[in-house]
């Protein structure tokens, strides 16, 4: 059997590369990340437990020979909750390639307008946080606010509702 020194330091060198990998900005490379940190608990574990003995069924083998169940249940148990976060990447991934068809995450405004403010003097440190400034024109991406004001048109009632923006093929439309 191998040393349990080499499995050691295969368990801080998935943890490292586990740790690396989550910390990008890819989703993909976060996924891959939560994958080796689940191996690395799983080898961890295995580890933890002790020699390798004979299966732990009563009666086959006496007691001193039997390997822990315990280590088992909780590899297996390990094992079920990285199917599950995987799952759950999985789907953020493809929700987030399908709409912006690119699985990097990119920069927030919120960020940006802290940093701005941070910077200038504005604000002191991120506990007095005021979120009405990324209201501010410099703030945001002035194609963000093209995209808005096309998207609904006012009610011209004014009855708080907004109403469909125009249309440019007359169809459907009531001339009373």
């Amino acid at each position: 059997m191998t040393s349990p020194i080499v499995l050691l330091g295969l368990v801080g060198v998935l943890y490292t590369t586990g740790v690396y990998l989550i910390l990008e900005r890819s989703l993909t490379r976060v996924l891959l990340g939560v994958l080796v940190l689940g191996n690395a608990t799983n080898v961890l574990v295995v580890v933890a437990g002790g020699r390798a003995g004979e299966a732990p069924l009563v009666g086959r083998a006496p007691e001193s020979a039997m390997s822990d169940a315990l280590v088992q249940a909780l590899v297996l148990t390990a094992i079920v909750i990285t199917l599950g976060v995987t799952s759950f990447l999985l789907a953020l991934i493809h929700r987030t390639w399908t709409l912006e068809r690119e699985d990097d995450l990119t920069e927030d405004v919120e960020d940006r307008s802290l940093r701005r403010r941070l910077a200038s003097g504005e604000q002191e440190d991120e506990e007095e946080l005021d979120t009405t400034g990324c209201e501010n024109v410099a703030d945001t991406d002035p194609e963000d606010d093209d995209e808005r004001s096309t998207e609904a048109a006012p009610d011209p009632a004014g009855h708080g509702h907004r109403a469909p923006a125009a249309s440019t093929t007359g169809a459907g439309e009531d001339t009373r």
